[in-house]
């Protein structure tokens, strides 16, 4: 099978988060794009089996920076910022999703970043 969606979830790697914690910021990220997505595009990415990719930038600069970017390319994003009850402050943002869409759409936009 052929996959034309994904979706992109972007972790800061400078706020040293813990594998629990990780993947909690990771599940809000996508749950919270796929929200944002055209109905249709979300059908047809579910339809595929809901592909997804984490990958990590250094800061919050850089998340920045992504999220202006997918928003200047028209994709759904969607930062978590954190309610502060365990590891990091109150207001810290910890993730970002982007997508679902196309795989050359995500692609243009984080295929320059590490996979987590």
């Amino acid at each position: 099978m052929k996959f034309e969606y994904k979706q992109c979830i972007v972790i800061r790697l400078d706020l040293h988060l813990s594998k629990g914690k990780l993947a909690a910021q990771a599940a809000h990220a996508a749950v919270s794009a796929c929200e944002k997505a055209k109905p249709s595009i979300r059908s047809a990415w579910k339809a595929e089996g809901q592909k997804k990719v984490v990958l990590a930038v250094d800061d919050l600069d850089e998340l920045f920076e992504l999220e202006a970017e997918a928003k200047r390319f028209g994709l759904p994003s969607a930062m978590i910022e954190d309610a502060g009850l365990t590891e990091v402050p109150p207001g810290t943002i910890t993730a970002l999703g982007i997508g679902p869409a196309k795989n050359e759409e995500l692609d243009k936009l984080t295929g320059n970043l590490k996979l987590l």
